[in-house]
């Protein structure tokens, strides 16, 4: 394990000191679950605004962009709704979100946002927006102002509610990107990547590929379930709306399709579709980095393979390091022309990034986390 840098990823302790000093503000207090090992997690507001289409604020503030006497006279906003009782958010259809938190960042520190597993999986595409800024998700250091959510459901409509929280925020000092010389020696050390076999072995030198990122594959072959090998699932088209506080409540074939082994180990992904599928290694995040997954990876096709990309320090790796890694769940969707995979095929890349200093708390350590040991997973709304 290494020692504490003077760059890196605020850990949880240092993300609680954030709080006391001013640097993260809310009108409602900040909640101790909201504070995960390398980010915390904003909460939704009480408005949502139903947009005419997406923005990027670059050129004025995104307040004087809402605040408008007469909607029917504004260029983004087609209606205001109240969140506090909850309300429905229409697949398809932008919504921008005043979140509770606001930041008043020093110049040392900057900021990225994700959504969060949960928000991934069901297909909502959330995105940070802040005021005067040319780029989502991206907070520059020295920031002070509020905090926007675009929210963007894609299969299924969505009941919210004020305090809900659908995206999460890590908070940067410095460079912290791992190169691919320490992802090799870190693996050599103490694996990244078990292949997802019973013996759980590690991926031998000549299997693990890294080039500004450490490459994983696609798993196809997948688990017998009850006779049958499902190997993912694809969103139906028409369903009705998921209650976000809901947990482990409706039945995952009101919603998904489960696909089913191919005797040839391929699918067929088809454009403008959302697909759950598997890695075929486990990984393992270390509890001195944090890992991230990229969101294009133009060297494995035209598709995006997540949306929830981000991984704690401490996932698919335990208190002692005792967990033999966890596979990763892919949210894909394919864009403009059908794409064909096949098993083992190299899928997407994961980033690495240092920690400041190893978190008081690690994923899945008394947090509750959902998905540590995952395999093919759906939401944590739908019954196992």
């Amino acid at each position: 394990m290494t020692t504490p840098t003077r760059q890196g990823i605020l850990p949880y302790q240092h993300i609680t000191r954030l709080i006391p000093s001013g640097i993260i503000t809310a009108p409602a207090a900040i909640e101790d679950r909201q504070i995960q090992p390398a980010s915390l997690d904003l909460r939704l507001g009480k408005k949502a605004y139903r947009l005419i289409s997406s923005f990027l604020p670059e050129l004025s503030a995104i307040s004087s962009r809402l605040d408008v006497m007469d909607f029917y006279q504004s260029d983004l906003v087609m209606y205001e709704m109240d969140l506090t009782g909850g309300a429905i958010l229409e697949k398809g259809h932008v919504y921008l979100v005043p979140l509770l938190e606001s930041l008043r960042l020093p110049s040392t520190i900057r900021a990225r946002a994700n959504p969060k597993s949960t928000t991934g999986r069901l297909d909502v595409f959330t995105r940070i927006v802040t005021d005067l800024n040319a780029g989502f998700d991206e907070i520059r250091a020295g920031y002070k102002g509020p905090l926007f959510l675009e929210v963007v459901p894609r299969s299924f409509a969505i009941k919210v509610k004020t305090g809900q929280s659908l995206n999460q925020i890590r908070f940067v000092r410095g460079e912290a990107e791992a190169s691919d010389a320490t992802l090799q020696r870190l693996h050599r050390q103490e694996p990244l990547l078990y292949h997802n076999l019973s013996d759980r072995k590690p991926l031998r030198t000549k299997e693990f590929r890294t080039d500004r990122g450490l490459f994983l594959r696609i798993d196809l072959k997948g688990e017998d379930r009850a006779g049958s090998t499902v190997i993912g699932y694809r969103a139906k088209k028409n369903s009705h709306v998921i209650d976000l506080s809901k947990v482990g409540y409706y039945a995952a074939a009101d919603f998904w399709e489960p696909l089913y082994r191919h005797r040839q180990d391929s699918l067929l992904l088809e454009p403008e579709e959302f697909y759950i599928l598997a890695s075929k290694e486990r990984i393992r995040v270390p509890p001195d980095y944090a890992a991230e997954m990229v969101a294009y990876e133009a060297a494995c096709g035209e598709l995006r393979t997540h949306y929830a990309g981000f991984f704690d320090p401490g996932f698919g790796y335990g208190a002692d390091g005792e967990i033999k890694g966890t596979q990763v769940v892919l949210e894909v969707r394919p864009h403009d022309v059908p794409f064909l995979i096949h098993d083992g095929q190299t899928f997407f890349k994961v980033v690495y990034d240092r920690m400041l200093d190893v978190p008081n708390r690690l994923y899945g350590v008394g947090l509750g986390s959902s998905y540590q040991q995952q395999a093919l997973t759906l939401s944590k709304h739908f019954k196992a």
